[in-house]
Formats: structure tokens, sequence, C-alpha cells
């Protein structure tokens, strides 16, 4: 019998105790804080919260972020876990905008994603290779990218027109392009400023204007990655690597080579998440605009659960978080704080409930504070804007610790051989 025949018959269970939330039930509680979010929009007057400039503005803010998480999660299934997510993030910047301002944006896609396959083929060989902790490799990933980009900006911006040793010269843009009929047809009714209707409309119109091409083929990407890590014997194979290595090795499968493999697509990913970021979201390759989202982009690997829809979820709330930098933030943040403030009283009574009365009466008195912080405030300082991104990275990991399950070999050393 192949290996192919015995690893689809008998695809590793669910670990006991874990629940995961169906479509039904997860669709009905976006549409519940969406509805929240209406009434808190109503309440406040912060029509910016839900109109289609935000939300498309969150969506390309969100991309990068779901690429480096995206980048993660295949890394993580095969058992490899990929710390230097930002670090390939920085590659794809850098290779990107050096490409894409001499032979045109889409080489400079191709190149950005190739520049970061390169930190993942690095990683891949320092970890799966030769062993090394994967999360020291990570880091040093992290800080070797930062210090190569950084000196060679130098000898290969400095002096050319428009470019300096910390930014590249101005790369072509991609172009964008709204949905004719239904992208005009979404804004006017988000104008009507309806309950809830307004606000559906608002964000259905983030994904239909003014969006590049780029944007498309990393929506694309989710699902796909979802097919082929769960519905190919090829990611069954590779997640076998990620979960059990020994017993996938005593199948015949090559541990190495999935290892590798994932690791090397894990940072073209992330390179791709990179060449967006300095060809569609700011057309030039400037020195530190990663600002941490490969990290963010493994908080929202991890607060998917290690799955691409979670993933997705995670990175579309904390791009939304990053684009009140961009629009309306002091105003907007305030009014989040009452919608921030009814969401935790709800937690308290679901805790209450459960009978966990020292969590609820927390829960009770965090959502006082922050009730009365709304009431007696007007808006919010700039540097809490400007820390809302990363506050929210924190705040989901921690509410969610308690409900995840990562593969079960990730960051385990493996030999060649264990299986045999």
């Amino acid at each position: 019998m192949s290996t192919a025949t015995v690893l689809d018959k008998k695809p590793a269970a669910p670990a006991r105790g874990r629940r995961r939330v169906s479509l039904p039930v997860l669709l009905l509680i976006i549409a519940g804080v969406l509805a929240l979010t209406s009434m808190v929009r109503i309440i406040t007057g912060a029509d910016g919260i839900t109109n289609v400039s935000q939300m498309s503005t969150a969506l390309k803010l969100a991309v990068p972020i779901g690429m480096a998480g995206l980048g993660g999660l295949w890394a993580e299934r095969s058992g490899v876990i990929n710390i230097g997510l930002e670090g390939m993030l920085i590659l794809g910047t850098w290779f990107g905008a050096w490409a894409g301002y001499q032979w045109g944006p889409w080489v400079g896609v191709l190149i950005g994603i190739l520049g970061g396959a390169l930190g993942g083929l690095l990683h891949a060989i320092v970890t799966v290779t030769f062993n090394v902790n994967h999360i020291v490799s990570g880091v040093a990933i992290n800080i070797l990218a930062l210090g190569v980009t950084r000196y060679v900006s130098a000898f290969a911006f400095e002096g050319v027109p428009q470019g300096t040793s910390k930014q590249s010269p101005p790369v072509e843009s991609l172009g964008t392009f709204s949905v004719p009929g239904l992208s005009d047809g979404l804004a006017e009714l988000n104008d009507k400023g309806w309950f809830f209707v307004s606000d559906l409309a608002g964000l259905l119109g983030g994904l239909v204007t003014n969006m590049s091409p780029l944007t498309l083929v990393a929506l694309a990407l989710v699902p796909a990655s979802w097919w082929i890590l769960w519905r190919t014997s090829f990611g069954l194979r590779l997640r076998s690597c990620g979960e059990n290595p020994t017993a996938a090795e005593s199948l015949g499968v090559n541990v190495y080579k999935y290892k590798y493999l994932a690791v090397i697509i894990s940072g073209g990913l992330a390179g791709l998440g990179g060449a967006f970021l300095s060809i569609v979201a700011n057309p030039f390759y400037l020195e530190g605009q990663t600002g941490g989202r490969g990290y963010i982009g493994l908080a929202a690997m991890i607060f998917g659960n290690w799955m691409p829809g979670g993933l997705a979820l995670g990175a579309g709330l904390f791009g939304y978080t990053d684009s009140l930098k961009l629009r309306g933030g002091t105003e907007n943040v305030h009014a989040l704080l009452l919608l921030i403030a009814i969401l935790v009283l709800i937690g308290a009574v679901w805790m209450l409930v459960r009978r966990k009365y020292v969590s609820a009466a927390i829960s009770v008195v965090v959502s006082a504070l922050v009730f009365a912080w709304y009431a007696f405030t007007t808006e919010v300082p700039t540097q809490v804007v400007t820390a809302t991104p990363y506050v929210v990275t924190l705040l989901v990991l921690s509410l969610s610790a308690q409900r995840l399950r990562m593969p079960k070999a990730n960051g385990k050393p493996y030999r060649k051989g264990q299986g045999a």
C-alpha cells in the first residue's frame, strides 16, 4: 500500500476537548460585533469607523500582515517555528523595490517573493539541517535582514535619482480598480447612515473599491493554502511532519524535504507581503517601513489557531486597528472605547453564566474603567492611536490563549532516521 494511501486513510484526529466554532456560529458572531459597532457609530457620531474609505485602507494594511501570518502557518504546520517573518518581510520590501523601479512592478513582486524565499531557505538550512534552535535562528534572520538591507541600500539607491541611502526611487504603480456599479452603490448605501445595513455596505465596499490586483492575489492565497494543506496528499504529508515527524518518516515521508519546502514557501509569502508594502502600500522602499508587521502577522496566525480562516480574521482585525492611525484616529479610537466596554461587559456576563465569578468581576471592573475613560474624555492622545495595533495584539493573544492548539511537534528537534 502506498504512503499516500496510508496517510489519507488515517488523518490525524483532532485533540480532545478542543471545540471548533462552526461557520454559521462564526458568521453570527461577526454579525453581532458589526451590529454593536453600528450602534456605537450612531451613539458617538463617529461615522469613520465603518465607512468605505476606512475599510479599504484596513484591507490594504491587512495584506502584509496576512501574508506574513500565512507564511508562518505554512512553516509551523511542518513543525518549524518561524520568528524570522519580520526579516523576510524586510527582504521582500527591499528586493521588491530594487527590482521594481528598474524593471517594473510585477518583476518587483516576483523578485520580492524570491528575496523572502531566500530568507526562508536560510532559516530551513539552519533549523532543519543543522538543528539550531528555531527561535534563535528566526531572531538572527531578523537582525541579519535589517543589517544587510541597510548596508546594501547605500550602494543600490544612493546617487540614483530620487533615491537615498534609506529610500529607493519610486516604483511604477500596479494600478487600482473598483467593481463598476457595485462600488458606487455600496458607497451610497454607506452614506445613508442606516443601522447595520450602512455598516455592512461599508465593509463590503472596502472589498470592491480601489483594489490593487496584488490584493486579489493575496486574498486568493488564503483559500488556496487551505485547500492545499487540508485537501491534498501533499498537504497531509506536510502537516504530518508538524504533528509527528517520526511516524511520518516511518511511512516513507521525506520529512526534511517537506520542512524545506514549507519554510521556503513561508519566506516567499512573507516576501510577497513585503513587496506589497514597497510597491502597493507605498511606491518605494523605506528603511523601517515593515513596522513590526511580521510579528503582528505571527500573532494573527496564533489568533487564528494555525488555520487560514482564523488567520484572515486576525489579519483583518489588526489591519483595521492599524488603519485608525491614518484616518480620524483620535475620534475613531475614542468611539471604539465604548465598543470595547460593551464587549468586555458581555464577556463578564458569559463568564458569570459559566460560574467564573472572579473573572467576571475583573471584567466588570475593566468595562467600568474603559467606559469612564470614554465618558469623561472627548478624544484619545495620538500616542494611544499609534499603540492601538500592538495593544490589540496583546489583548487578543491573552484572551485566546486557552483555546489554542499548535502542531504537536512544532519547534521540536528532529533528526533524519528517527523513524527508521
